[in-house]
């Protein structure tokens, strides 16, 4: 595996390495191994799987509160997602700005997520499956989300009226937020 830290210190675009032929492609999509070797040890103890129909859909920017926090490493597994990080820590000299990449079945992708980011993700496709892996278990109490579009953080999009859940068209914008990160 290919691991190039972005502009932010701790989020990383992961290429694996894909063995193809006519029947198809191998390749691993996770190894503790790798990870490790990277500087990049988390130990993972959730898997989710996300289903967006149509193009346009947004999901997030969510995050977890304080020690509940998780670290993500995401991935599209069909079609093609904008997926973006946000440094949601005050004390960090990267606080609110914010990374993008292109994630897709094709280009095979993935973004690690450190704790104290937010995340989200624009669908760029019609059918999309997004699978991710967190190293805390979902914690309601402690679900927390930002703005899409927030002035203070800036995130370009694409698009100018997404698909949004309920929940994510009233989440708070970011200074009206309590993260749980002021301390980190």
């Amino acid at each position: 595996m290919k691991f190039t830290e972005t502009e932010l210190p701790g989020v990383y675009i992961i290429e694996p390495q894909v063995f193809g032929d006519h029947r198809g492609f191998f390749m691993e999509s996770w190894s503790r191994r790798a990870f490790e070797a990277a500087g990049a040890d988390y130990d993972f103890v959730q898997d989710n799987h996300s289903s967006s129909a149509v193009k346009g859909t947004l999901r997030g920017i969510h995050f977890q509160r304080g020690d509940k926090a998780q670290a993500k490493l995401v991935r599209c597994v069909k079609g093609v997602v904008l997926d973006v990080a946000v440094d949601l820590r005050p004390s960090s000299a990267t606080y609110k700005k914010w990374v993008g990449v292109e994630l897709s079945g094709g280009n095979k992708r993935q973004l690690l997520i450190p704790r104290g980011f937010g995340h989200g993700f624009l669908t760029l496709t019609d059918d999309v499956e997004f699978l991710y892996k967190a190293d805390n278990p979902y914690a309601p109490e402690a679900d927390g989300g930002i703005r899409w579009n927030d002035p203070d953080i800036g995130v370009d999009w694409g698009v100018k009226t997404p698909i949004l859940s309920e929940k994510d068209s009233k989440s708070p914008y970011l200074k009206d937020a309590i993260t749980g990160f002021e301390e980190w």
